[in-house]
């Protein structure tokens, strides 16, 4: 509704004029922010000439490409100051915790809303490497996969595999309210499903990296942590008491901890765009994984591996520098959406990554990655951009050092990003007032109302992005097009 008067200064509102009709509205403001909603009450006659399709008269729409300063939940998991550098978990710095706790008790943390008790995280913990093994036809599952398949495509399809074995987790089965209700027997199959999606992620993990090795998958064993499990059911081979290296296992664990959520990022908001459906967690999580399989997110680590290895030298990073500024090439592993100035779980990552090349030597690649580092710091292009090293730059450099082959990379971020998507999905599970499905709206900038036109009497529209693409075909394809049958004759 339009008011004719201001409220006045000092008051938690916007006050908006809508120069078209010259209204007045008061928009409240909630938590530094206000409802895009309330826009929809400033409604106006349609100007002449103005498409129907503007939809005027239903009220002003916000436009925000790509999510710039939209909020579409209200959420008490991560906070993030891009402009200080400064992340948070539930409140608690992540240098605190990537010091002191571990990628497991974090977990805990961020899916429940606080640290635990010896005895809570004790239960946590067992419930979590209890779900850890997976059913034995998952072998054959695997095994269906091309030699050469992307591990993250396997990742992918292996998380939306598990949902087809637990019914009772699936609200399309049990009723829309499954996981909503917040009772004790609803809590309960939602904690199970979160026991199952974090213990089964290094399971899946470790069966995708076996399955390009040509070996038999490893039962996950007792008595290791989260990590060191993750490594023996990659890496394990038969031998006696066999135990992962615990340098490199605690340099894993620092690393999920780090990876584990980073607030509305776009494979968590995938999540819960596909989770307002009310769909089965394990859907959910695996809609989040493919976005996350990205060069833009998740595989931007292996992006940075791939850019020094063009690189080559140091003594090539000064060329390199100079084409990233005339546009000629991609510079990964600096800048980021949120930070504007650096990435703080990138210091982090820098001293376990002086910690893994004490015991796996030091790589070659981290000379150039030192020279391009320096060079960019020191370079008034990328200070004034605000471009410091992100932590995608100094992981995929410990992955590499630790022998993870470069297209593994994004499941190494897939695994510990598991823990983020489901403590949202479950937040918004909760969230007071119920779900609603998430439905942004468009401006639809396309033709007004038009006839058909039979297709004797159509003219052709011709030109880029205007028509299908031609495919140029090979082989047997090329063959047969070439080939005479029922239906078709040889062309000569």
């Amino acid at each position: 509704m339009g008011k004719p008067l201001d409220p006045p200064l000092g008051t938690n509102s916007l006050s908006v004029r809508d120069n078209r009709t010259g209204m007045t509205f008061s928009v409240p403001i909630v938590d530094n922010s206000i409802s895009a909603t309330d826009f929809k009450t400033m409604s106006a006659p349609r100007a002449p000439g103005e498409p129907e399709e503007n939809e005027t008269e239903k009220g002003l729409r916000v436009s925000d490409k790509g999510f710039l300063n939209t909020a579409v939940l209200r959420s008490e998991i991560t906070f993030i100051d891009g402009d200080a550098g400064v992340l948070r978990y539930r409140g608690y710095p992540i240098e605190q915790l990537a010091v002191q706790s571990s990628h497991l008790e974090t977990a805990y943390l961020l899916i429940y809303g606080s640290l635990p008790s010896k005895a809570q995280f004790q239960v946590f913990h067992d419930e979590v490497m209890h779900h850890s093994v997976i059913h034995s036809d998952a072998e054959q599952f695997f095994r269906s996969f091309r030699y050469d398949a992307h591990p993250m495509a396997m990742m992918t399809t292996a998380l939306a595999y598990l949902g087809s074995y637990y019914s009772e987790a699936n609200p399309s089965l049990q009723g829309q309210n499954l996981f909503t209700r917040g009772d004790a027997a609803s809590l309960a199959i939602m904690d199970k499903q979160i026991y199952r999606l974090i213990g089964k992620a290094t399971t899946l993990a470790a069966m995708a990296y076996r399955v390009r090795q040509g070996r038999e998958f490893v039962t996950p064993p007792t008595g290791l942590s989260y990590t060191g499990s993750f490594l023996y059911q990659m890496d394990h081979l038969g031998q006696e008491n066999y135990a992962p290296n615990p340098v490199l296992e605690k340099a894993l664990d620092v690393l999920f901890l780090l990876h584990a959520d980073h607030e509305l990022n776009a494979s968590a908001t995938t999540v819960l765009q596909t989770g307002s459906s009310l769909v089965d967690p394990f859907s959910a999580v695996a809609a989040g994984c493919a976005s996350l399989y990205g060069p833009l997110h998740g595989g931007a680590n292996e992006a940075v591996i791939r850019m020094l290895i063009s690189i080559g030298k140091p003594e090539n990073v000064p060329a390199f520098i100079e084409a990233v500024k005339k546009r000629e090439k991609v510079l990964s592993g600096f800048g980021h959406r949120v930070y504007k100035t650096s990435d703080p779980r990138s210091f982090i990552v820098r001293k376990t990554a002086d910690e893994v090349f004490k015991i796996t030597g030091r790589d070659d690649l981290l000379d150039t990655a030192m020279a391009l580092h320096d060079a960019a710091m020191k370079d008034e292009y990328f200070i004034k951009r605000k471009l410091a090293p992100n932590v995608d730059f100094w992981s995929g450099l410990i992955y590499r050092a630790m022998g993870f082959p470069n297209d593994y990379f994004p499941v190494l971020f897939a695994v510990p990003r598991v823990v983020g998507w489901l403590a949202h999905w479950r937040q918004m599970m909760l969230q007071s007032g119920g779900v609603k499905i998430w439905r942004p709206r468009q401006i639809y900038v396309g033709p007004g109302k038009r006839d058909y036109v039979p297709v004797d009497e159509r003219i052709a529209v011709e030109g880029p992005k205007k028509t299908p693409s031609a495919v140029e075909h090979s082989g047997i394809s090329k063959r047969t097009g070439l080939a005479s049958f029922k239906g078709q004759h040889a062309k000569l």
